[in-house]
């Protein structure tokens, strides 16, 4: 593989750490700003408000930059946005920095994907894709869990000052390794990349990916609960039981990516099919501590399979506009991560206890794959429809 990927991986991982560190910092911030939990948390929407709005809005604005350039840019403004959250003087800096840190976050990986897709031969594209986003899988085994000890040892600011180090590396490391990519095609413009939306098969991609992910997200979102108050773990143990979590992402990712470049659909059918299954087993392992930590490996392995697969399909079904819509991927990653959490909590609001997260994240990932078979359906016929034009023509 080609050793410009691992720069673009160091970005990943930048960009990981930061999005899911804060949640295990938050307490600190809090005390630091003189604001309650609740209030606190609007650092952790802030940023994925950030990735919703700047994924498309970024992209677009730099849609005719050559995407090394795009791709300098976007670990800039992420650096800069870092390094300003660290000196925040009050909450409501806190939150607008939070913001614009999430701004570079989609764009980054939608023209991170199609230059590591392009670094690659066409079979080895998804895989190309999955090894840029190992190091957004490593920052929830490495960088979350150090992250937050640095947090609590020396406080959250250092974390944050710590991050914006690792943009600076990624920086150097794009310049340095990655090639440079000259201009987009002619056919790369934002009339073009917009037109690409147009497609139903994108639309089904993104849906697949808001759904079926939203299945993930709907049992991590709760997963501390679970673990303390179901499972009986200590809330000293919950870190390690996330890295380990975080492991089964990685070894995921790595399985989604050469699944899909072998076999795309059937890999994607399978790996919803393994989330639904292991989010229903959830809710009867979760009683017991040995179970659990088992489980929750495989909730991270089935759910992190279908990130390069989504990735590797909706750029298949862009044609040759492909930068806005693999942005668009980041977005519909976070109203996932919206959605899951919503409907989680509100079974539980609804008194159906902790573990109930689970079925919904199971009839989440069924109606995922629900949307994958229809997809599917779509391509065999239009397989069929070329296949008779052809014989036509003939």
């Amino acid at each position: 593989m080609p050793v410009a990927l691992l720069a673009l991986a160091i970005g990943a991982f930048g960009i990981g750490t930061t999005e899911f560190v804060m949640m295990g910092v938050l307490p600190q911030a809090a005390a630091d700003f003189g604001v309650d939990i609740p209030t606190a948390g609007h650092l952790i929407s802030a940023y994925a408000l950030g990735v919703v709005v700047g994924a498309p809005l970024l992209t677009a604005v730099a849609v005719r930059l050559p995407r090394k350039t795009m791709l300098l840019a976007m670990m800039g403004l992420f650096t800069l946005g870092n390094a300003l959250f660290a000196l925040s003087p009050n909450q409501e800096f806190g939150v607008a920095f939070r913001f614009l840190a999430g701004l570079p976050h989609g764009a980054f990986f939608g023209a991170g994907a199609v230059v590591a897709s392009s670094l690659v031969g066409h079979g080895e594209r998804a895989k190309a894709v999955s090894l840029m986003f190992l190091g957004l899988t490593l920052a929830n085994v490495i960088g979350v869990p150090l992250g937050t000890l640095l947090g609590q040892q020396v406080g959250w600011r250092a974390t944050f000052g710590v991050v914006a180090v690792i943009g600076l590396v990624a920086i150097a490391a794009i310049a340095k390794l990655v090639p440079h990519q000259g201009k987009p095609a002619a056919e790369a413009s934002l009339r073009n990349e917009i037109g690409a939306f147009k497609r139903p098969q994108v639309h089904l991609a993104l849906a697949i990916v808001t759904f079926g992910l939203g299945g993930v997200f709907a049992c991590l979102s709760y997963i501390t609960p679970m673990l303390t108050d179901v499972a009986g773990y200590s809330p000293s143990d919950v870190t390690l039981l996330l890295s380990l979590a975080g492991v089964g992402m990685t070894i995921g990712n790595l399985l989604g990516g050469r699944l899909a470049d072998r076999a795309l659909m059937p890999s994607l059918y399978i790996a919803l099919l393994a989330l639904a299954s292991v989010l229903g087993i959830f809710t009867i392992t979760a009683q017991g501590k040995i179970g659990a930590a088992i489980t929750i490996f495989f909730v991270g392995v089935a759910g992190f399979m279908i990130g390069p697969m989504m990735q590797a399909r909706i750029m298949e079904k862009a044609g040759g506009t492909p930068s806005l819509v693999s942005a668009a991927v980041q977005s519909a990653f976070n109203i996932a991560n919206s959605i899951g959490a919503y409907l989680g909590g509100l079974v539980i609001a609804g008194g159906l206890g902790l573990v109930a997260p689970n079925w919904v994240g199971a009839l989440l990932a069924v109606f995922g794959l629900t949307l994958a078979v229809v997809s599917g359906t779509l391509d065999r016929r239009e397989a069929k429809a070329e296949r008779r034009e052809l014989a036509l023509a003939s």
